[in-house]
């Protein structure tokens, strides 16, 4: 399943929906990797210590951040490091494009970046005749299917070990029918070490860079990334500017929070620090803007920029785990992608806000406390209020605030509709309804509330 600009989450997530058994399977998976994350925390006593520690720590980089990306930039040159700067998408490819073609290459790794899939990277770099490989495994996967990640941590989580072993004897040569994940993992190493044997450049997306030292540390539990820098001449390590912690001593702090809240692991098998090139080496570090400067200025929702890409709320939202990350038609899907793709475009972002129930487990699982629902709530107002939803919509809200900003409307509006349900239910329950796409309406009470508060209540 590819996402498209022409479909929106609802529609979207009913494709997803077509497959009952793959929705359980989705939905029982992710939730199993939350029930992880829940255990994981619980093991430490400081747990909530730890995430606001996490969160005050980002509030200081949110209001410096000029401060520390100059600082950051100083010490990275020191460190014999060549520092780019971009605004947007458009120029972030071409940098590294430029970089590419100095050294006249047309093959290299990557490996696992949100930030490359925002920019959409690897489909500008095709059609300029580079053959980008990624080599984290999830990510290889989708590549070869020509798919978006469905998830930033686990990118392939919508596939199965049976759709996987066929896909490799499609692409790897693998016998037809063998879907043991053992089999399959030692066939895709096979076929990546080549590609890292042979690659002079070497893309990394970044976790943490340390305005103090100037480095920047990635985190994979595959290995991929250390593996593809230290047999390239060329690393490249793109980085959106938000990414910034004051301190090396901070990793303390987000390394114990970060493995625990993706996976429930106590920490990320390789947390690899990369300050200088070797000898004979070129490092580049991009820092990328694209609407972030803009975000950071907005005090509803400069908060989404402390995200440290865990993918916890993905794996506890209850929108998410039910219609896929496909649905959300943006390189960063679930309940944290909803609150920073509007800020991309919101015309056509537009949707995601609503695709919530706005429950709060988001923000509850978040490490770094970013008010996810909250923000989810705020940015339907902004949307509405800029005219960016359907006219069905529009209507319906404002019958809705009609209705429940007068009493007495109300009151008739609930007798008549609970006389609708209880002597006419087919006026509800059809295809028209859209919540009876998958449940009837409920059954009608005898009386409303405000009526059996009425005869209750005591004087």
């Amino acid at each position: 399943m590819k996402y498209t600009d022409s479909k929106d989450h609802a529609e979207l997530s009913e494709q997803f929906n077509r497959d009952e058994a793959r929705v359980d399977w989705h939905d029982k998976t992710l939730w199993f990797i939350r029930e992880k994350r829940d255990k994981a925390a619980w093991q430490i006593l400081e747990w909530e210590q730890l995430r606001e520690t996490a969160s005050q720590i980002k509030n200081n980089v949110l209001s410096n951040l000029h401060s520390y990306l100059l600082q950051f930039e100083k010490n990275a040159q020191q460190n014999g490091v060549t520092v780019h700067w971009a605004s947007t998408p458009e120029e972030h490819n071409e940098l590294v494009l430029s970089i590419i073609q100095k050294h006249g290459v047309a093959n290299i790794v990557k490996s696992k970046s949100m930030l490359t899939e925002e920019c959409h990277l690897n489909e500008y770099l095709s059609k300029q005749g580079i053959d980008v490989v990624d080599t984290d495994l999830g990510e290889r996967i989708v590549q070869l299917a020509g798919e978006p990640p469905s998830h930033i941590v686990l990118p392939c989580i919508h596939w199965k070990k049976e759709e996987i072993g066929e896909l490799f004897h499609q692409h790897l040569g693998t016998p037809k029918g063998n879907a043991d994940p053992q089999f399959l993992t030692a066939a895709a190493r096979e076929h990546l070490r080549q590609r890292f044997m042979t690659s002079k450049v070497a893309i990394t997306g970044v976790n943490f860079g340390v305005a103090e030292t100037g480095e920047v540390v990635v985190c994979t539990n595959e290995g991929n990334a250390d593996l593809g820098v230290q047999l390239a001449e060329v690393h490249i390590a793109c980085m959106g500017i938000e990414k910034i912690i004051p301190l090396r001593k901070h990793l303390g702090v987000f390394l114990r929070l970060l493995a625990r809240s993706a996976t429930g692991q106590p920490i990320t098998t390789y947390s690899s620090h990369f300050n200088k090139p070797r000898e004979g080496q070129e490092m580049h570090i991009i820092l990328v803007d694209n609407g972030r400067s803009e975000r950071l200025g907005s005090a509803d929702f400069r908060n989404a920029l402390k995200c440290i890409r865990c993918g916890a709320c993905f794996n506890t939202c209850p929108v998410y785990r039910r219609s896929g990350g496909h649905s959300y038609h943006t390189a960063v899907a679930g309940p944290i992608g909803s609150i920073l793709a509007p800020g991309l475009d919101m015309k056509k972002n537009a949707d995601l806000p609503f695709a919530s129930t706005l429950c709060g487990s988001c923000s509850n699982v978040c490490p770094v406390k970013i008010d996810i629902h909250d923000q989810l709530y705020k940015w339907r107002q902004v949307i509405v209020q800029n005219g960016n939803v359907s006219t069905t919509k529009k209507v319906g809200m404002k019958s809705m605030s009609f209705i429940l900003s007068n009493p007495g409307v109300y009151k008739v509006s609930g007798a008549v509709g609970r006389w609708v349900i209880k002597h006419f239910p087919f006026i509800v329950n059809n295809k028209f309804n859209p919540w009876y796409k998958q449940r009837e309406m409920p059954k009608a009470p005898e009386q409303s509330f405000g009526e059996w508060y009425s005869k209750n209540r005591k004087p």
